[in-house]
């Protein structure tokens, strides 16, 4: 490895402080801007709406239908007869053991939601506006300061 390769360039280390010290200037000097603010709460409102009907409306109904009907061969008529019986015994059963499965369900579709849930919100980070709004500004700035050191060279 030669000697260039092993150290940073010295040169590109103040513009990429620079860079950071600017981005962080802008997001302090908009953070106090009313429709950002309001921006904000709309799209992390939207965001968390959107991931828990996903994680909590979605996965575990299509859970309930998908597993059945695979084990069904995909054949619904065999997975409603090997419902049948299932429905009939709930039906017929006293209600501490109705209600004990419909907590058991209750539970299992809590469990599968949450799960999902967790895997959404790392998966899918929430970008906001704030984000949004400085990286405009920067692409801005980088191109102020690269057309700033063209005409000193």
């Amino acid at each position: 490895m030669t000697e260039q390769a092993k150290t940073p360039a010295t040169g590109s280390r103040p513009r990429l402080e620079a860079y950071w010290v600017e981005r962080k200037r802008y997001l302090e000097e908009i953070r106090g801007i009313p429709e950002l603010r309001r921006r904000y709460a709309n799209a992390l409102g939207i965001y968390l709406l959107r991931r828990f009907l996903w994680s909590f409306g979605f996965f575990p109904v299509f859970i309930a239908f998908w597993i059945p009907l695979v084990f069904s061969r995909f054949n619904p008529v065999a997975m409603v007869d090997k419902a049948l019986p299932h429905l009939e015994a709930f039906v017929n059963a006293t209600a501490q053991v109705q209600a004990t499965t419909m907590e058991t369900l209750f539970l299992s579709w809590l469990s599968i939601g949450f799960l999902f849930a967790v895997f959404d919100l790392v998966l899918t980070p929430f970008k906001s506006p704030y984000e949004y709004e400085a990286d405009v500004h920067m692409r801005a700035w980088e191109e102020l300061q690269q057309s700033s050191g063209q005409e000193k060279a």
